[in-house]
């Protein structure tokens, strides 16, 4: 009976010895992967390095702060947060981050307070802001928005994102994810037989009594969306290289064709007036144009940012074609 108990133990203290030989270091873990630096470049071709995934987040502009959200990460600041969630409420913020100012001038008082990780702004942030920023904390600048390519923009802020933050997984998830809503959005609008129409996409805006329409010709970021769903623009206005927008009047609008579908936002939500009922309501140029005629005049909900990521594109395409197809 003793034998047995004899080899056990032997047993025992070999496979002990041997587990002590394997290597003299251990294993790195899941979290000590996470915790190597990463080094990105930004849209100024500027490296930026981080220790490891940046944490604690601050967004300076809409955008940046909806990938966040649509990544997972929660920012501990955001500039003008009762904005974003009037303009921006399809990607609603998940946590109650602090009000760091305006997004032209936020206050480096409060994100001095806050300790940053990571500061993301964009390219049209003020040089000497951006000065003053990286006194406080890794500053990483995108690109605002590119006319040539609206949409690979707006991945590639995703993207540079989630490498700051170590969440690549999340934004291949939502590329995915708009790839597919534009598929079934395109077949949506062909067993509608909307497929081509032609479409004007804006909002407008009132000043001193005279009202701005605000074109999203072909080069903005929802001009090419509705190009990707099969759309025609309509638009004959020039728009600037970065944004793709034109500004004109009332009278502007009568370039459009006849059978174009006019397509508008406004926000009554952040107390902004819908020009297009009010100022124009009883305007006569406004009341002789073909489309307001035959009805096709169409108002999205509130809440889906037009400069934004691919959570508000996605909430676009869907209000769209519900509103086209009523």
């Amino acid at each position: 009976m003793r034998r047995p108990l004899i080899a056990a133990a032997a047993a025992t203290a070999v496979a002990l010895i041997l587990s002590g030989c394997g290597t003299s270091e251990p294993a790195k873990s899941s979290s000590d992967k996470k915790s190597e630096p990463i080094t990105l470049t930004d849209a100024n071709g500027a490296q930026v390095k981080l220790d490891g995934p940046a944490k604690k987040v601050v967004g300076t502009e809409w955008n940046v702060v909806e990938s966040m959200v649509t990544l997972g990460v929660d920012p501990v600041g955001v500039a003008d947060v009762k904005g974003y969630k009037a303009w921006d409420s399809a990607v609603p913020l998940k946590n109650d981050p602090k009000d760091i100012g305006t997004r032209g001038e936020p206050s480096m008082d409060t994100l001095a307070g806050l300790t940053p990780d990571l500061i993301v702004t964009t390219t049209d942030m003020s040089a000497s802001a951006v000065k003053q920023m990286k006194k406080i904390g890794p500053v990483l600048q995108v690109k605002a928005a590119d006319g040539s390519d609206q949409v690979g923009q707006m991945f590639d802020t995703l993207d540079v994102i989630a490498k700051a933050t170590g969440t690549t997984s999340e934004a291949k998830k939502a590329k995915e994810s708009y790839e597919a809503k534009v598929a079934e959005g395109k077949k949506a609008l062909k067993e509608a037989k909307l497929d081509g129409s032609k479409i004007a996409f804006a909002d407008g805006y009132a000043a001193s009594n005279q009202v701005s329409i605000r074109g999203y010709t072909s080069n903005s970021l929802l001009g090419a969306v509705n190009e990707d769903l099969g759309l025609k623009n309509d638009w004959k206005l020039k728009g600037d290289k970065d944004y793709g927008l034109a500004t004109t009047d009332v009278e502007g609008l009568t370039a459009l064709g006849d059978d174009v579908k006019f397509v508008y936002i406004g926000n009554k939500g952040d107390d902004s007036s819908d020009v297009f009922t009010d100022e124009l309501a009883d305007n006569s140029v406004w009341k002789s144009l073909p489309f307001v005629k035959d009805d096709e005049v169409h108002r999205l909900p509130d809440g889906i940012w037009m400069f934004g990521g691919p959570g508000a594109m996605e909430a676009y395409i869907d209000a769209l074609i519900d509103s086209l197809k009523k």
